[in-house]
This record gives C-alpha cells, structure tokens and sequence, in this order.
C-alpha cells in the first residue's frame, strides 16, 4: 500500500523519465501514423478516429519553483464550488494544470469523497499523471496527497464506489493497456491490483461494478475504444474486484466513447457512439454475471439521440464535446430498471445540444430524442460535456458546460436538470457556476479533458468539473483546475411540463455472438525499451 505524499517538483524534471518510454511512442507513431493504432483488425467492423489518441508525448517538465496562492471557492447562487487540486496547506498551485475529473462518493457516508483527474505539473508540458483529491467533510476541504505512481504517464482516468465504500481507481498508461487501483481509506492511500497494464483496456476506458445481490455481485466489467487497444478487443470483465481481468471479447457494431451499467436482475448494459456518426447502440450481455461462461451480447438496440458526437469543435479544439453516458435506475420503485442515455450531440449548425432518451422495457427500444437544455433553439451554442446519474430513489441529474449566456459563445457555466418521473419531463436549468473561458490554461494540448462527472443520492447530486477560475498570473492569463460543487432540487424551481414525444420505435437487433480473442489476461509489464 501506499501513502503517496506531493512530488518534489524542484527535482521532476526531464531527466526523470527515461528515454525508453519516448522512443517506444516514435516508434509507434512512426509506425502507425496519427490517430491509428494496432488491434484494429481484431474488430468486426472498425473506423479511423481523428481524435489524437492519449499516447505520451512532451517529456515531464523542469519546475524550477512551486508557487501558491489561495485557493478558489467560487459561489454562484446557492451553489458554491471549492477547489479540490489544492497543496497541503489547502493552496492553489500556480502553473500546474488539472482536468478530465472522475468521481466516487462513498454510499455509506457522504461525506467521504475522492476525485481523480489528469495532473499535468505544468502548463508547458502535456506528461500528465493520476492525480487524485479526497474529502472528509462533504467536499468543503480537499487534500491532494500527490499522483498514484510518481512519474509515469497517466490518462482517462475514471473512479467508482462499491456498496461499501471501496473506492476503485481505472486510468490508462503510455503503453494504452491500463490498471486498478483500491482504495480502503476513503481515497487516502490506494493499492494497485493487478500489475502495471494488468488491467488490459485501450484508449477512452470505463467500467462499472455489479452492486446487486445476485451472482455477479462485485463483478467489474469495462469497455474501451477501438483506436488503441492494449491488446484486442473492448470488453473485459474481473470476477474478483478487480485483480485479474479475462481475455477481451469484441462487441457488436464497436461502440466507443460510452459507459455501462449493471441493472437490478445483474444485466449488464454498455452504450457507445458509432465514431462520430449516427447511431448510438446500447447492447446487453444477461450473461456477464455468470462467472462459468464467456460473456455473450445477446441484445444490440440502435438508439437515436438527435445527432452525433463532436470531436474538433470550436468549443474544445483537441477534444471531444462529451461521450454518451449509460445508467440504469435501481431505485425499486416504478421507474426501476429504466435505462438512460444522454450525450451532447450535434445535429445541424456548430453547436450541441444535451439530448436524452429512455426504454422503459429493458433496451429493447427507447424513446425518441428530448433536448433537455431549454434556452432557445440556437444551433450555434454549445450544450457540451453532458453527463447523468440516478439517484437511488429514481431521480435523475444531469449537468454540462453552457454558452447560452455568452456575448462570445465561449465562456461556459456549469448547468443543471433533474427529473422525477423517469425522463419524461425535465426541471427548468439552472446555473450552477459562474462562467470562465476554457481556452485558457492549456497544458500544451487544446482541450479541457473530454468529461465532466457526477454522482446522485436522495437530495442531490455530487459534480466534479474543471473551469478557469484561478489567474495564473506568470501567463496573464487563467488556468485549469478541479471543483466540487453539489448540485440540487430546489423549492423554488418551477414544476416542469411534460414535453411531447414520438412513440418508440423498437429497432433490436438480437443474437451476437462474442468473439473471444485467445491471450492471458494478467498481461506482464510491458517492455518500455521498444
């Protein structure tokens, strides 16, 4: 186990990586050319993402003196958001950058929360790291112990919870294979459970854990892109938290850029984006949770959210405008086992819009589109980084980044919605932030992260997000950090209306057969040296 404490950032500097590492991603890049990486013949159908991939790229850079300043606590309404990439002393760190946050709340106590993010030490420099904050007092004072392993690249990260308030730690490593990490401590130490790119996976990695009773109770299951894969395949599945992980199955139609979640009867669920093209597909394995089969995907619904996926946008030039994300409601109640997909698609203009759709019958079809942000129609701005999450009493949150209130369509805020009958209708947004430019505060590559997070209980929901707040003034101008805010119903907003839809349409498409790729799961360390 460790106790990570802060990088000596006086001492991390370009001598501190050896240069095995690089000459492995020139290889590979030489190799390979820009966005395309191996495996892709594993694949039933493959595409050529443009989306730059998370390889390793500037070496870690010289931080000749680590300055401070206070940190950020940034209020807008009721709605207050604190710094969480704090030192030890509670301080902003000028120059260092911080984004694509995941979070995990601890069900047993809300109080503890831990946060991971891609840590860049400099805005000079792309070599990020898993950097990761914890709470014990609901997210008012953050500690930033450090990153999980000093100087090794770390990307996508993506964290969870399981009933009993194991927190679990995924991210991606140069070599595009991935690991666990487990935290007993509420976030303070963690421990890696399989070996270093033990955990499999690829580029744009996510999982879920089973917290049914049935008999995949504490299964993990993950899903990956199909643009650079540690070895073959997008899915993988551990029937023992998380330690060894089986030999990856492809998945029908290659979904990308989704999440997945496990419904009360154990059926897991994994949606995903067809590149970025219509449709979305959201595909169902009712045999994962056994652990004496192989895995099969017997049902694969094309789900229509009103348009597509952005990568490149004006918005967020180096990445995407969001990923589709999946969840299913467990709350027992009449909504129960409902599915939700949500993304930030574009359907005509250079905008996006947060749309949504839900099945009521167990993915066998979905409902037509809703738009939940509710600003005029304007196909120019930017509803982007959407995301969702169900409470366990069956409400459901969503937020995203928000120009509506921008003269210059850039300056974003943080948004919030929430329903509570299932999706049919939708509270009137609110913003949840103040604005800021997410232009600013680069870490030498043009985007903030590719995801925002959030995690709901019975009141509210739990939001981990990166904005501008902070000035660095060295640059002159503002830089990237993580915020906790929490987000919440209240007794002032207006009783939404219902908003009419089309019936749904049933488009499944039964019986895929898994293809099990032949390869020992609990990969080696992989030699750095090529």
């Amino acid at each position: 186990m460790i106790n990570q404490t802060r990088t000596n950032r006086a001492l991390f500097g370009l001598s501190s990586f050896g240069l095995s590492g690089t000459g492995f991603f020139i290889y590979l890049a030489l190799l390979l050319g820009p966005g395309i990486a191996t495996g892709q013949t594993a694949q039933p159908t493959t595409f050529n993402p443009s989306e730059p991939l998370e390889r390793y790229d500037n070496p870690p850079a010289y931080i000749y003196r680590l300055e401070t300043g206070p940190r950020m606590i940034s209020q807008f309404g009721p709605f207050v958001s604190f710094q969480a990439n704090v030192d030890a002393n509670g301080n902003n760190i000028i120059g260092d950058a911080a984004n694509e946050p995941s979070i995990a709340v601890d069900p047993t106590n809300g109080n503890k929360i831990t946060i991971g993010w891609r840590q860049f030490d400099s805005v000079l420099s792309n070599f990020r790291q898993g950097g990761w904050g914890y709470t014990t007092d609901g997210g008012t004072t953050w500690t930033f112990p450090g990153v999980l392993e000093n100087n090794v690249f770390r990307s996508d990260p993506v964290l969870h919870s399981d009933e009993t308030g194991r927190f679990f730690y995924l991210s991606l490593l140069e070599s595009f294979c991935d690991d666990i990490w487990r935290s007993t401590s509420g976030g303070q130490t963690w421990t890696r459970l399989p070996p270093e790119g033990g955990g499999g996976g690829g580029d744009k990695e996510w999982f879920t854990i089973d917290k049914t009773n049935g008999m995949g109770h504490g299964f993990q299951y993950q899903a990956w892109s199909t643009a650079a894969p540690c070895s073959f395949g997008q899915f993988s599945r551990s029937t023992d938290g998380g330690f060894t992980w089986q030999s990856p199955l492809s998945l029908p139609n290659s979904p990308v850029w989704g999440t997945l979640d496990v419904a009360t009867n154990g059926n897991l669920f994994i949606g995903g984006a067809s590149s970025f093209s219509s449709p979305f597909w959201c595909i169902r394995s009712s045999n994962a949770q056994n652990p004496n089969v192989t895995p099969t995907f017997d049902q694969i619904t094309q789900v229509n959210l009103g348009g597509s996926l952005v990568f490149g946008g004006a918005i967020n030039p180096g990445g995407l405008a969001g990923q589709l994300f999946l969840a299913v409601d467990r709350s027992g109640g009449p909504t129960n086992n409902n599915i939700y997909m949500l993304a930030s698609v574009q359907s005509s203009g250079n905008g996006t819009d947060v749309m949504f759709a839900r099945s009521t019958n167990g993915g066998v079809s979905f409902s037509a589109p809703h738009r939940i942000n509710d600003d005029p129609v304007n196909s120019n701005k930017w509803h982007w980084f959407g995301t969702l999450s169900v409470a366990p009493n069956g409400r459901i949150d969503a937020v995203w980044f928000d120009t509506r209130n921008a003269a210059n369509n850039t300056d974003s805020q943080l948004f919030y919605s929430y329903s509570t009958d299932g999706g049919v209708t939708w509270a009137a947004n609110v913003a949840a932030s103040n604005s800021f430019n997410p232009f600013e505060g680069y870490p030498n590559q043009n985007k903030i992260g590719d995801y925002i997070t959030i995690v709901s209980d019975n009141t509210g929901g739990n939001v981990a997000y990166s904005a501008t707040f902070n000035l660095n003034p060295n640059r002159g101008q503002h830089e990237e950090d993580i915020y906790y805010v929490r987000v919440f119903p209240r007794s002032t907003d207006p009783t939404p209306t219902p908003t009419p839809t089309a019936t749904p349409t049933p488009t499944p498409t039964p019986t895929a057969t898994p293809t099990a790729t032949p390869q020992l799961r609990l990969l080696r360390h992989r030699d750095r040296s090529r």
